[in-house]
């Protein structure tokens, strides 16, 4: 086995490169969980317009409760805690109807609708 010190402080050049290659994967995971968030951010805009041009509610309960309870059971199913992941949903859910009001405010105002 080998250990993360050779006696001096250093750190064992394996396992350095053990970090390195775990956090370039970790690096790269970020950054496409950035780039869905802004697919998904992309598509909830649309159904912001949708719903500001039609009157809809921004925030539609039954569905948001369809969903967390949805991927709860992605999460389980991928070994994830799921009261993290409804967690994350619910924060995300939260931006997405701040958005939506927004949308309809602007909307409702006769001004454009704007995407943030």
């Amino acid at each position: 086995m080998t250990t993360s010190t050779n006696g001096t402080g250093d750190v064992d050049p394996a396992v350095r490169e053990e970090l390195a290659r775990l956090r370039d994967s970790i690096d790269n995971i970020d950054a496409a969980v950035v780039h869905m968030l802004a697919e998904r951010f992309k598509a909830t805009q649309q159904v912001g317009f949708l719903k500001a041009t039609h009157r809809l509610p921004p925030a539609d309960p039954a569905r948001e409760a369809r969903q967390i309870e949805r991927l709860r059971t992605l999460a389980e199913n991928a070994k994830l805690d799921p009261a993290f992941a409804e967690k994350f949903l619910n924060f995300i859910i939260a931006e997405v109807i701040r958005h939506h009001e927004r949308i309809a405010e602007d909307a409702v105002n006769g001004g454009s609708p704007t995407a943030n």
